[in-house]
C-alpha cells in the first residue's frame, strides 16, 4: 500500500477495521490504534465491496440446494411422487443421486415444500411462460382526438372512425374540443359535438369521464366496452326420417 500523508488522526478500534488478527497498521486485535482519514476511506471501501459482492437471493426466485436453511421439508421427487417429510440433508442427498436440484417451491407452507428437478430447465420454462403472458397482455394507452366546435361533417366522420378504431384495439380515447377567442361564449356547441360522439361510438365505447372544461378545452374520456362475442348460428340437425333422407339424396343427384 503506498505511503499516505497523514493530515489528521482518528482513533479507531481493531473491531472497526473488520480484519482478524493484525490490522492494517500491524497492531493485534484487542488493542486500539490511530489511522489516517485516507486509510479509513480505504478500509470502508474494502468493506463496502465485500458487502456489495455478496450473493443475494432475490425475492422472486426460489431457494435452491444449499440456500434452503430449514431442518425438514415436504419432498416431491422428479416423477411427482410425494415422499413425505424428511430432513433437508436427506433431500439434498436424494437430489445429488439423481444429478438434479432441490428447489423450494412453497416456502410459506409448514414444512416448506421442495421438489427435485432440473432448475435450469425449470427457469427456462418459467421465463417462457412469462414471455408468452406478456405477449398476450394488451398495453392500454390513452389516445387523444381534438375537434373544433364548428367541425366539418367530413372531418367529424373521419375522426369518429379513428376513435372507433382506437377503442377496438383496446385503447382509451380523450376527446377534446378546443375553443378559440370568442368561441368560449358558446360552450354549448362543443357539448353538442361531444354528445354526437357519445351516440356514434355507443356500440364499441362508453363514457368514462363526463365532459368538463380544462382551460380552453372541453374534454371527455372514452373507454372500450367489454367485447361480446356474436352468437354462432345453430347448425341444422340431421333428420332421422328415412323418407327425408331419400329425398335429400335425390335432390343432390339432380
Amino acid at each position: 500500500m503506498p505511503q499516505l500523508k497523514i493530515k489528521k488522526r482518528i482513533r479507531l478500534s481493531p473491531a472497526d477495521l473488520g480484519l482478524p488478527g493484525k490490522n492494517a497498521e500491524g497492531i493485534t486485535a484487542g488493542e486500539a490504534c490511530f489511522v489516517s482519514r485516507p486509510l479509513m476511506f480505504y478500509i470502508n471501501h474494502r468493506r463496502w465491496l465485500k458487502i456489495s459482492n455478496a450473493p443475494v437471493n432475490k425475492d422472486d426466485e426460489p431457494r435452491v440446494n444449499s440456500e434452503i436453511r430449514v431442518a425438514e421439508v415436504l419432498l416431491i421427487d422428479d416423477k411427482g411422487n410425494k415422499l413425505g417429510v424428511i430432513s433437508t440433508a436427506e433431500a439434498l442427498r436424494l437430489a445429488e443421486e439423481r444429478d438434479l436440484d432441490l428447489v423450494e417451491v412453497a416456502p410459506l407452507a409448514s414444512p416448506p415444500v421442495c421438489r427435485i428437478l432440473d432448475y435450469g430447465k425449470y427457469r427456462f420454462q418459467q421465463q417462457k411462460r412469462d414471455k408468452d403472458a406478456r405477449k398476450k397482455q394488451k398495453n392500454q394507452t390513452v389516445k387523444e382526438m381534438k375537434m373544433r366546435p364548428k367541425i366539418d361533417q367530413h372531418d367529424y366522420d373521419f375522426k369518429v372512425r379513428a376513435i372507433k378504431s382506437f377503442l377496438s384495439d383496446g385503447h382509451r380515447v380523450k376527446v377534446s374540443i378546443f375553443f378559440r377567442g370568442r368561441e368560449m361564449a358558446f360552450l354549448d356547441r362543443g357539448r353538442e359535438v361531444l354528445n354526437r360522439v357519445r351516440a356514434d361510438i355507443d356500440p364499441v365505447g362508453k363514457i368514462e369521464t363526463e365532459p368538463r372544461m380544462e382551460g380552453a378545452y372541453m374534454r371527455m374520456m372514452v373507454c372500450p366496452t367489454a367485447s361480446v362475442p356474436a352468437p354462432k348460428p345453430d347448425k341444422p340437425k340431421p333428420s332421422s326420417d328415412p323418407q327425408t333422407k331419400t329425398e335429400e339424396k335425390e335432390e343432390t343427384a339432380i
